[in-house]
């Protein structure tokens, strides 16, 4: 190791590549068990150890290549083909996430994210409304939930959304790998079996949050309050809430413009990159029932102002107990931490460069590079404690420069020159024999009666 690297070592002790390196040891070895074979057991680290680094794209051949075989046959067999559960290495790394994230306060948010798709074959694209696109795009959507506390954040479960016109093909969704047991699930449907999946993995939490796609949803508002927990759910300015002992709905936008200027407080919802975010708010507590007056619960609705722009959101809010305004705020602001993981996981590990078609890849993928995420957020949020903060003169290490330290830092350097043109002889041969394959495809359809 060169000096320049030690005295960054010596100024600066958040830097600290063996700590990082027993993390990513922690969350692989978390789920090694669950392979039968040591075949996939390896390939299984070299993916995660691949989606870390510093690679232009992140398919099997790419990943591959990083980690040293000849061909990408164990990264493909690995998702499609080799005997190991997605879902119980999802466990694994949930446990490993809320070992060292875990609070009785924590939150569990929930949020969707489309991936574009050209085709389609992958499972559950279709055109659809995609809020990375902002629009209705060909795209394939996965609804995620995440755990986040005062120790960190990270996401913990993951599935694909098939729409009706999947579930009501089953001719398709045999193709796609998709098993016979599984039927249609609207995205709420699917939030609330991750979230009660975890109430019964015993994950601390208190509270769940998400945007107006959920909070809209009157049936999985029920649910949650089924499960006792708390929620601050977005929900749209024309929701209607039971007011006057729940004898009258009212607009929630009718409702704030009602309000006179002494029951706004500002308050921040939590930092930003830029400090703290200060908004104005409003709470009405005496919000009625949901239709279910026996829950024991306190109903509310809180209104958040932008303080520059004057744009108002709106949550419906409801907890089991005594509840204070500075807790809906500190819920509402976690929310925001789900499009973190997102950018994070696009950015960093590839979450959205799969380029796989098949129900069980789609997970396997997804699984892993949840792996990869929680190894950047259990580093990250390393990092930040009090005895390891940056100098001064420096902010404190991100999830984007981690990353970049642990793949110069811990992942094997790019190898041989003559490696490397092996791969590229590969990749072209195989990109010969598809392109023939394709041209034969066409040319028999071409001449066809």
């Amino acid at each position: 190791m060169d000096t320049t690297f030690n005295l960054a070592v010596a100024e600066s002790h958040s830097v600290e590549p063996a700590r990082w390196r027993r993390t990513i040891d922690l969350v692989i070895d978390s789920f090694a068990g669950r392979f039968c074979r040591v075949e996939p057991r390896r390939a299984a680290a070299g993916f995660v150890t691949g989606l870390l680094a510093d690679l232009e794209i992140k398919t099997c051949w790419q990943v591959a290549e990083q980690a040293g075989h000849a061909r990408p046959d164990a990264m493909q067999r690995l998702l499609y083909r080799a005997k190991w559960d997605a879902d119980a290495v999802r466990d694994d790394i949930r446990k490993v996430v809320v070992d060292r994230f875990g609070d009785p306060d924590g939150v569990l948010v929930v949020d969707e994210t489309g991936d574009l798709k050209k085709g389609v074959h992958s499972v559950g694209v279709q055109r659809q409304y995609t809020g990375t696109a902002g629009r209705i795009e060909n795209a394939q959507v996965g609804v995620f939930l995440a755990y986040a506390s005062r120790h960190g954040h990270a996401l913990i479960d993951r599935r694909v959304y098939l729409p009706k016109s999947w579930t009501d093909d089953r001719q398709r969704c045999q193709q796609a790998g998709v098993p016979d047991d599984v039927v249609f699930a609207t995205r709420s449907e699917l939030a609330d079996d991750m979230i009660t999946a975890a109430v019964k993995a015993r994950v601390p939490a208190r509270w769940v949050a998400a945007d107006e796609a959920y909070g809209n949803n009157t049936q999985l508002r029920g649910e949650l309050r089924k499960l006792r927990l708390g929620y601050v759910l977005a929900v749209s300015c024309d929701h209607l809430a039971p007011i006057d002992g729940a004898k009258v709905r009212c607009r929630a936008d009718r409702l704030a413009a009602d309000l006179p200027a002494t029951a706004w407080t500002r308050r921040s919802a939590g930092d930003g990159s830029k400090g703290p975010r200060f908004y104005d708010w409003a709470w009405l507590a005496d919000v009625g029932a949901d239709g279910d007056p026996d829950d024991n619960g306190r109903h509310s609705l809180l209104i958040r102002r932008n303080n520059a722009t004057g744009e108002l959101a709106f949550y419906r809010c409801w907890a089991p107990g005594p509840v204070t305004l500075a807790q809906l705020v500190r819920v509402a602001g976690v929310r925001w931490i789900v499009e973190e993981s997102f950018q994070a996981g696009k950015g960093q590990v590839g979450l959205d460069q799969h380029q796989v078609r098949r129900w069980t890849s789609w997970h396997r993928f997804t699984t892993l590079a949840l792996a990869a995420l929680a190894v950047l957020a259990i580093c990250t949020a390393d990092a930040r404690t009090p005895d390891r903060r940056a100098q001064p003169d420096m902010i404190d290490l991100t999830v984007n420069e981690i990353r970049r330290l642990i793949n110069v830092l811990l992942i094997p350097p790019t190898r041989s020159t003559a490696y490397r043109l092996r791969w590229s002889n590969w990749r072209r041969r195989h990109q010969a024999r598809a392109r023939r394959a394709h041209y034969a495809r066409r040319l028999s359809l071409e001449i066809q009666p």
